[in-house]
């Protein structure tokens, strides 16, 4: 069958998009009629070229989102026709089928075991999660990677406490959901730094309970100035070395941890005195908030799905696909916290 998608074509340039025709399914394949997709900032590196050397152009984009499952190929058992599903990233149970090759008049295109950017897709079925009961396809994008990486980060990384101090970098669409995490989980204070003024009303409605603009001046002396003797726990999500190297700096003495989710360029490097180490500071990273998604998305769901902080706020006003370029503008432009692309808009 033939569908449409985002494809990038070359580094640098906008997406196009383009009719293409989805391969046969091979075993531990599902073909998905994807409803809606998220994008973060991966994408963003990925269409700027800030990942490095792009060996698979053209290809598909995109790796959160949710849909229905049209077909499936042999030996799958986790899904079936008709079943709503997150597409997410992070691999949970099923087969690991690898990704698809579709076809662009003539031309094969590259996909991983999961892609968003398009009308249907081809996804590995470990790359699928059945839809939490009650929770709206829309809200439900979320699952598919800035709850997990956010939400996981604080619960499974830094096993945050009622009464631990946090601070987050960086109060975008992962940044958010750390900072609801942190919240929800009782922490006090929960201090969202950012640069935007809008991400940083977000955090405050979020359940941060101090935000800083780094405008303003020195964040280490602005977090000193709430919590003397430094934070129980950082979170850096924005990619920058130099954030990662204050979180590290802003944790206290003697249990103090930091935890890095955001993406640096590729060329990036990351410099810190050793003595953090000395001091009883841990600086941690993390696969997408070491997220199970079979374990771990339908909690998520529960919590993203309350009424306690306003997380449609979060998602923008739906995009068509064919707006896709607009939306990834917006995104970088820190107009928007989540873009959502809704496939049936026209």
């Amino acid at each position: 069958m033939k569908t449409e998608a985002a494809l990038l074509v070359k580094t640098g340039e906008p997406l196009v998009i383009a009719t293409i025709e989805t391969p046969p399914l091979k075993p531990g394949q599902v073909l998905v009629e994807v409803a809606y997709s998220g994008a973060c900032g991966t994408q963003l590196m990925e269409v700027a070229g800030d990942k490095g050397e792009d060996k698979w152009v053209p290809h598909c984009l995109g790796h959160e989102g949710t849909g229905t499952v049209i077909e499936i190929g042999s030996a799958v058992t986790k899904v079936k026709p008709g079943d709503q599903v997150v597409l997410s990233w992070i691999k949970g149970s099923g087969i690991e089928a690898g990704g698809a090759v579709y076809d662009w008049d003539g031309k094969p295109v590259n996909a991983g075991g999961v892609t968003t950017f398009q009308r249907h897709a081809v996804v590995s079925e470990n790359r699928l999660t059945h839809l939490p009961d009650g929770l709206p396809m829309d809200v439900a994008v979320l699952l598919g990677c800035a709850a997990p990486t956010g939400m996981g980060s604080v619960y499974n990384v830094l096993n945050v406490k009622a009464g631990d101090s946090v601070v987050v970098f960086g109060t975008g669409g992962i940044g958010l959901n750390a900072v609801m995490a942190a919240a929800i989980a009782g922490a006090s204070p929960v201090i969202g730094v950012d640069l935007k003024a809008a991400r940083r009303d977000l955090a405050r409605a979020f359940g941060a309970t101090h935000v800083i603009d780094p405008n303003e001046g020195d964040v280490a002396q602005q977090i000193k100035a709430i919590t003397p003797h430094g934070v129980d726990l950082a979170v850096e999500a924005t990619g920058s070395p130099d954030v990662m190297k204050t979180a590290i700096g802003v944790t206290r003495m003697q249990g103090g941890k930091a935890v890095v989710i955001g993406n640096a360029r590729h060329d990036a490097a990351l410099t810190i005195n050793p003595s953090v180490f000395n001091q009883g500071k841990s600086l941690l990273g993390t696969w997408g908030g070491d997220s199970v998604p079979d374990r771990d998305y339908a909690r998520y769901g529960r919590l993203i799905s309350g009424t306690r902080y306003p997380v449609r706020d979060l998602l923008s006003a739906p995009y068509s696909l064919e707006q896709v370029n607009e939306a990834l503008d917006d995104l970088r432009a820190g107009r928007i916290g989540r873009p959502l692309i809704d496939m049936r808009k026209r």
